[in-house]
Formats: structure tokens, C-alpha cells, sequence
């Protein structure tokens, strides 16, 4: 049975949505010539409100073709208001397992994402499958291609899938729980990226006035109102404690977290941005996974000329392959630097000099990029609550 789909028809009047109505042209044809297969919707490992609402809507929209999808990640949801999210929407989404058939696959496509932050990246490539469509709005990574992609300078991915929808891959109908759901996760989705419509453009501004009339505004107030957890609290109170403020930007290291509390360094960061004269914050930490460590930091600015993606790429640098260990978009960033072998460290004595060692190289290349003197640091121990491995809090001293 196939719906009789809505012309791309321009939805604004403007000359300028020309391109959008192309793209969403293509990618009609895309999924046209793809009819009848079985896809996989990659977000990247630590799924976001936008990324999740956009790759339900691709999904969606995908359906109209008979091509069955699924939404796929690696790593774990565990921000609060994302996990109310997913369980008051009913979404269904795939946490990949070791073992798993990728090969069942017949393309992939990404979402929110460009490859880089998603270790199942690999895992397709080597699955020989190919990479269908990509659909993002950070800045270029280059690090897969795809047979079509619509990567723009836009406040979320969210609004280019509301774009779609407007421009006709998919009629929204108020009497449906299931576009209900999906119009309040695209709105919960730009409005965590633009912060609640603050930092948003004109693209978001539409798009959050064409999803207000199909937006169940009772669940999103459920979703924002999520309390966050103790071990959140503990991770902010360490970055407050450890925090070296310079030329108006809050740095803090927070020592070694287990994996389920990734989600807590950004929402240390939003909250260090929000000190008197801060315009800038970063926060970072030793992610423990499995075997693996890794150092995982958020960037958190209000300062408008300043763009995260250029500053975190040229302080921190690349890996011999090229790839850059952060990146980002307006007014927030990102960076994962893999440890390696000295993860197999497990002596105390060492685990503190291990974390005082990448403490300190990291805050001396982030200090250089600002343009500040580097400053001495000695450790000192101090409790944690986050579990058995140590914490430290710095004293940081002028030189």
C-alpha cells in the first residue's frame, strides 16, 4: 500500500528554499532507488535530542519507501533527559553488541553525525556496507562519502528533517500519537541544540512554529523536567571545585568517571558557563570503558566569534591518520583522546600520576590556544564519590 506523497511544493515562498527543495528531491530519489531494502540509521555513540528525533525521522520518512530501518548506536544514553526521551516517545533504537550481523544491512545512514563519532563507523566498513545518505550540521569532516549528503550551517539536523517534512517527504497528522511524538522530539531536539531557541537562526525559528502545531508541549515539559542524578551533582561540584578560570574561560578536570556518567562533563560545562564573566567552559575527564580509557571533554561558549570546531581542532591536534581528536559546531564542542596502553595501569600510585599527566598536558594545550601562560600544578588527593578509582583536586599556581 503506498501514500500518495505531497508535492515539493516551496512552503515558505521564498526564492532562497530552492536548494532545500532540491535536496529533498534527491533525497526522495535516494530512497526511491532504494526501495525495499533494510537500512541502518547511525548516531554516534552517545546519542543527543537531535540526533535521536532526527533519526527517527528518517526512519519515518524512509518507511513511505518500504525500506525497513534501524535506529543504531554503540555507546549509551544516559543523560536524564534523553533517556525520558526515548522511554516517553517508545522509541525503539538498536545499542549494538559484539557479534552482532551488520552484514543483514544493505547501506547505512548518518545522522547528526559524519562517521567520526561513532565506532560503528569501522564496523560497517568492514561489514561492506556502504554509507547511503549523511545529514548533519556540523562542520565537514571528510571522513566517509556517501552516495548523497546535506551537511549545512545550521543550528540542528532536527531543522533540516522538519525541512523534509515540510517540503513534503512526510505529512504529519495531529490524530497520529506516533507524528505527535515525533513533531515534540524534533522540537526537544533544536531546542537543546540552540539553546531553547536562544541561539537559534531563522531555518529554526520556522521550523519550531511549523512543529508547535502538532507538539504534545505536556511531554516535552516531562522531558526538560527531568531532575538530574546524584553522580551528575558529584561531577558538577568536582568541575566547580577543580575549575582554573583565565582570560574569561573556566577550565576544570574531573578526574575518571565510569562510562554511564559520559552525559555528566557536558552538563558540568553548561553549568560552568554559567558563572559571572565566564564566556567559555571546558570540562573534561577519564572515561573508563571496559579495558578502555579515554579522555572526553565538552566545550561549552557564548562568545560569539569564537568557533569551537577551529579551536579545539588546532589545540589538541590530530592523530597520525589525520583525524582530529575534537570538533564541534556553534557555540559548543567536543574531543575523545584514546589512552592506549597506559589504560592497562591499574597501581594506584600510578592511576593518580596517569590522570595528573593528562591533566596537565591537556590544560597546557588548551592555555596555549587562549594565549595565557601555562601554570604549575601540584596534586592534591582529594575524596571521591564516583567509585573506587581517585580523583584529584589541582592547585594551580602562577609561575
Amino acid at each position: 500500500m503506498s501514500r500518495e506523497r505531497k508535492p515539493f511544493t516551496d512552503v515558505s515562498g521564498k526564492a532562497n528554499d530552492v536548494r532545500r527543495m532540491s535536496k529533498a528531491a534527491e533525497i526522495a530519489a535516494l530512497l526511491e532507488k532504494h526501495r525495499g531494502e533494510r537500512h541502518a540509521i547511525v548516531m554516534q555513540d552517545y546519542p543527543d535530542p537531535d540526533a535521536i528525533s532526527s533519526a527517527w525521522a528518517h526512519k519515518m520518512i524512509a518507511a513511505r519507501y518500504a525500506i525497513e530501518s534501524d535506529i543504531i548506536y554503540e555507546g549509551r544514553i544516559s543523560h536524564q533527559e534523553n533517556l525520558a526521551l526515548v522511554q516517553l516517545t517508545d522509541l525503539d533504537l538498536v545499542r549494538y553488541s559484539e557479534g552482532d550481523d551488520l552484514s543483514q544491512y544493505k547501506g547505512t545512514v548518518f545522522v547528526d553525525n559524519q562517521g567520526t563519532t561513532s565506532a560503528l563507523t569501522d564496523r560497517f566498513e568492514a561489514a561492506g556496507v556502504k554509507p547511503l545518505l549523511i545529514v548533519d550540521h556540523h562542520e565537514r569532516q571528510d571522513r566517509i562519502e556517501a552516495e548523497l549528503t546535506d551537511i549545512r550551517k545550521i543550528g540542528a539536523t532536527a531543522t533540516i528533517y522538519t525541512q523534509y517534512i515540510r517540503e513534503g517527504l512526510l505529512e504529519l497528522n495531529k490524530s497520529d500519537i506516533q507524528h505527535v511524538r515525533l513533531a515534540t522530539a524534533l522540537m526537544h531536539g533544536i531546542r537543546s541544540e540552540t539553546s531553547g531557541l536562544i541561539r537559534g537562526r531563522e531555518e529554526e525559528m520556522e521550523a519550531a512554529t511549523f512543529l508547535t502545531r502538532f507538539t504534545d508541549f505536556s511531554m516535552l515539559e516531562d522531558i526538560l523536567s527531568v531532575k538530574r542524578s546524584k553522580q551528575v551533582m558529584d561531577v558538577i561540584r568536582q568541575a566547580l571545585e577543580n575549575r582554573e578560570i583565565r582570560e574569561s574561560y573556566s577550565i576544570s578536570g574531573v578526574g575518571f568517571l565510569r562510562m554511564e556518567d559520559r552525559d555528566s562533563i557536558p552538563q558540568a560545562a553548561d553549568f560552568l558557563l554559567t558563572e559571572e564573566n565566564i564566556h567559555t567552559a571546558i570540562v573534561y575527564g577519564i572515561i573508563i570503558k571496559g579495558d578502555r580509557e579515554m579522555v572526553v571533554g565538552s566545550m561549552r561558549t557564548t562568545k560569539v566569534t569564537l568557533n569551537p570546531d577551529e579551536f579545539l581542532k588546532e589545540a589538541l591536534g590530530a592523530t597520525e591518520a589525520g583525524r582530529y581528536y575534537g570538533g564541534g559546531r556553534r557555540g559548543a564542542g567536543g574531543f575523545e583522546i584514546p589512552i592506549g596502553f597506559l589504560a592497562a595501569i591499574k597501581d594506584d600510585e600510578l592511576v593518580r600520576m596517569k590522570w595528573r599527566l593528562y591533566d596537565e598536558l591537556i590544560k597546557k594545550k588548551l592555555l596555549a590556544k587562549i594565549g595565557v601562560q601555562s601554570p604549575v600544578i601540584r596534586s592534591e588527593p582529594a575524596r571521591s564519590d564516583t567509585g573506587s578509582l581517585p580523583n584529584h583536586s589541582l592547585r594551580v599556581e602562577e609561575v
